[in-house]
């Protein structure tokens, strides 16, 4: 794993070396033209050189002669940093005077008009030449008069001008990066603070982090820190309040478990034993199925939030299996319950284990508040959606509580039963999983109460022409 970098370094790096980059292309074009300038002005005075000897240069009869005293060629050789040489040769006599080891072009790449310059080596060092090709007045013999210096005033000149030029723009550079440095550092300073503030809040302080004095670019990463939390405390809140409830619920069955347990030790004939005993089967028999309903809400939460998949499920298959399951508790209470879906698979994209809790749920209720000797109907429906229904002839629910019942550990006042207030709101919990639609509404036949599931259009359904399973 990377080790983390810092933004601070990170982006002191992003903006230092392009600068530095900038500035030693700009050097190394300074030492181009410095060099050029400098050839330039030390080639002028090569060129002048070599005319001052081509005046020195006069014909003499049939020849070409060179009259120039040996003090003034000494004075004309001397430099206190370079070395100058020169050569005079003739067309037809060859070398005249000067230096014969100086290399110099042929006289055919010459012309009058046009001097050429060359770089060389003399004396194992490098020199720059000019060669000039003239003809001396009242003489056909054309002469070239070649003059060369070494290298180092030209070199000490570059260098000068580059020492000039880049020495301000690195000190520019260090004290651009100083800037840089510390605009980084006042720019990071809201971050600082956002960090010092959330670090000393406690574990328990969701309140809004407070923005007004942070840059807009911040801004919206308080702003998302923010809703995040607002979201935390939500489920915070409704962790808290479950886990009351739950406490609450499960206190009533447990004292009562006590209780009958406490009658039972002390009873000494099995009349009374008995009916203690019924009544800790009951408790018993409450806190298991409160437990059992908890375990689904914890079981659709954690498919909620990615733990599961969903996969294709056949829900006639499904909805089949669970009726035949709970048909015999619907004949313990003298109620019929009905089957009707079409003949073919309805495919639903789901969670099987969630979806037959649901199920259960519906059947559960319909059970505990249907009518005596009543009729319970599963219907399942392929178009134009897929739809599955729940139908009981009960006594119905007041259209006010409609929204309440699925609120967790909401029983309606006066409802008959031991149940305990969540087998709606599971209800709820797995249709939203599976982002169906769920509406609870009066029978159209009789006065109960009918529960549907509409799931979303692109879930897909076949189906075929339905029939109607008594059970």
């Amino acid at each position: 794993m990377s080790r983390p970098q810092s933004l601070r370094s990170l982006l002191l790096h992003r903006l230092t070396w392009p600068l530095v980059l900038v500035v030693v292309l700009d050097v190394a074009l300074t030492y181009f033209v410095a060099l050029h300038f400098a050839n330039l002005a030390y080639d002028r005075w090569l060129m002048d050189s070599a005319r001052s000897l081509a005046q020195q240069v006069k014909p003499y009869h049939d020849k070409v002669t060179f009259e120039l005293p040996p003090i003034a060629v000494e004075v004309f050789r001397w430099d206190a940093v370079d070395k100058t040489f020169f050569k005079i040769e003739s067309h037809a006599g060859g070398f005249i005077a000067g230096d014969r080891a100086l290399p110099s072009p042929g006289m055919d790449q010459l012309n009058i008009a046009q001097p050429l310059f060359s770089d060389r080596v003399m004396q194992n060092e490098k020199v720059r030449v000019v060669s000039v090709l003239m003809t001396p007045a009242n003489s056909g013999n054309e002469v070239m008069v070649s003059v060369a210096e070494t290298l180092r005033k030209r070199q000490g000149m570059t260098n000068e001008i580059i020492l000039a030029v880049a020495l301000p723009q690195f000190l520019l550079v260090f004290v651009t990066l100083f800037h840089v440095w510390s605009g980084i550092k006042r720019g990071l300073q809201p971050l600082s603070d956002l960090t010092r503030s959330i670090d000393d809040r406690s574990a328990r302080d969701l309140t809004p982090i407070p923005d007004a004095d942070v840059p807009l670019e911040v801004r919206s990463l308080t702003h998302t820190i923010n809703a995040l939390m607002e979201r935390l405390g939500e489920s915070m809140t409704t962790q808290r309040r479950f886990i009351e409830n739950a406490a609450h619920q499960l206190r009533t069955p447990l004292a009562g478990l006590k209780l009958q347990a406490e009658l039972a030790t002390r009873s000494e004939k099995l009349d009374t034993l008995k009916p203690a005993l019924l009544h800790i089967k009951n408790a018993a028999d409450r806190v298991a199925h409160l437990s059992s309903q908890l375990l689904v809400l914890a079981h659709s939460e954690v498919t909620m939030h990615g733990g599961r998949a969903l996969l294709p499920i056949d829900l006639v298959s499904l909805a089949r299996e669970t009726c035949l399951e709970w048909a015999p508790r619907a004949l313990e209470h003298d109620m019929d319950l009905a089957f009707d879906a079409p003949e073919t698979r309805v495919e639903v994209t789901g969670d099987g284990t969630l979806l037959r809790e649901l199920l259960n749920n519906l059947l559960d209720n319909a059970l505990r508040y249907g009518r005596q000797r009543g009729h319970i109907v599963v219907d399942i429906t392929a178009h134009p959606s897929v739809r599955l229904r729940v139908c009981d002839d009960g006594p119905g629910l007041n259209p006010a509580e409609s929204e309440r019942v699925l609120e967790r550990f909401y029983r309606v006042p006066g409802s008959p039963g031991d149940g305990c207030g969540l087998g709606l709101a599971i209800v709820k919990e797995i249709t939203d999983l599976h982002q169906a639609r769920l509406s609870i509404q009066a029978n159209a036949r009789c006065s109960g109460l009918c529960v549907e599931i509409q799931f979303p259009a692109d879930t897909g359904a076949l189906s075929a022409a339905g029939h109607a399973l008594a059970i």
